[in-house]
């Protein structure tokens, strides 16, 4: 027995050991680690500033030369714009491995904002490694796909309940219900939004900032009594309207995320995305789907100003006096002209990298940014897109 007790003792003070070596072995890793980390962030930084030096350089370069005669670089002493694609090409070359590879890991990254802090703290939210980037995009994508048929599903019932079971009236707790649900889907939006800009996906700001705007409302409508009987048609007007357009909304979303999907790798193979993109908002991939998804589009934001100057009218003819329906009224008119100014926004830059293209080779996709050996024999033509 004590012979048992004696070997127990000398093999658990061999394990000890061992932990010790482990953790010293696993110390100098993670010293060296950090330290061949640090000596490619200086690097990393040193190319992003010279980078960021020579596309100054250029635009004064090309903007000297736009004052000339326009005899192809002659009088005007600016570039040739043969010369000045050519540089422009090799700049977004070098950006883009900057942007989409390892090395991105090494540059800072964008500020987490106040809403990621209030909701998480002080936690880094950026992922070092660029798959765990590509999945966390994915994944919010895959989020928008299943909240879009919810989008659709909840104001469908709910309306369709009215008029079949509820006698054209609406009880006050399956809409509170459905408000609540809004509050918690554009909270998760908004939290994974800034999550993938940290991450270095180009959202546009005002995307989250309607997402914000929408978290207002759903918490101010969660405090909106909806009045019942008598005249329930007149006094639920405002909800009705704005059920409506959630069908709308969500109609438009299954759009997006069918028609953008299909194109988004195109789109970042020629220069029009990254890969931590997302679809989102009017990106549409394709000139057929910008003729099928903008009418729509449109047609939404208008819908959306209506019903928000429409609950305006009522607070002020004394039908829904309550302060809920007016800010509920301001807001959703505040959201519809945002989102008609980003849209005309977006199409305009459409327009303005198309032109570019036209005055130079499309962009090289990723594995062609990264390859040292140049274009690839897959790489297409911009037409395709």
């Amino acid at each position: 027995m004590a012979g048992d007790a004696s070997a127990l003792l000398e093999e658990a003070a061999r394990a000890a050991e061992r932990a010790r070596e482990l953790q010293e072995a696993a110390a100098a890793h993670i010293s060296r680690t950090w330290t061949e980390e640090e000596a490619l962030r200086k690097r990393a930084l040193a190319l992003d500033s010279d980078l960021r030096r020579l596309q100054s350089s250029l635009d004064f370069a090309a903007k000297k030369g736009g004052g000339g005669d326009g005899g192809g670089g002659g009088g005007g002493g600016g570039l040739d714009p043969r010369i000045a694609d050519k540089i422009d090409e090799e700049l977004y070359r070098a950006r883009c491995i900057l942007s989409e590879g390892d090395v991105a890991s090494l540059l800072p990254s964008k500020a987490h904002g106040r809403f990621l802090k209030m909701f998480l703290g002080p936690v880094n939210v950026r992922a070092t490694r660029k798959e765990v980037q590509l999945k966390v995009k994915e994944e919010y994508n895959s989020y928008r796909d299943r909240t879009a048929f919810l989008f659709l599903l909840f104001p469908s019932a709910l309306l369709l309940l009215r008029s079949s079971v509820w006698n054209g009236c609406l009880p006050a707790l399956p809409v509170q219900l459905y408000q609540a649900w809004l509050l918690f889907l554009y909270t998760s939006l908004a939290l994974r939004e800034n999550i993938l800009r940290v991450n270095g996906s180009d959202i546009r700001p005002w995307w989250i900032y309607h997402h914000y705007c929408a978290m207002l409302m759903a918490v101010i409508s969660l405090t909106w009594e909806i009045k019942t009987q008598p005249d329930c048609a007149n006094k639920q007007r405002g909800v009705q309207l704005f059920l409506a357009w959630a069908i709308m909304q969500g109609v438009a979303m299954l759009l997006q995320n069918r028609y953008q999907r299909q194109r988004l790798y195109t789109r970042i193979a020629l220069g029009k995305a990254k890969r931590m993109d997302v679809v989102w908002g009017e990106t549409a991939g394709v000139e057929g789907q910008l003729w099928l998804l903008c009418p729509i589009l449109f047609v939404l934001q208008g819908f959306e100003a209506y019903v928000g100057l429409l609950l305006l009218r009522t607070a002020l003819d004394g039908v829904s006096p309550e302060w809920q329906v007016i800010a509920c009224g301001i807001l959703l008119v505040v959201m519809a002209v945002g989102n008609f100014a980003n849209t005309v926004q977006t199409l305009m830059a459409k327009s303005r990298f198309k032109a570019k293209m036209k005055r130079t080779k499309s962009k090289q996709d990723f594995d062609q940014c990264t390859s040292p050996t140049g274009p690839s024999p897959t790489s297409k033509s911009s037409k395709e897109a």
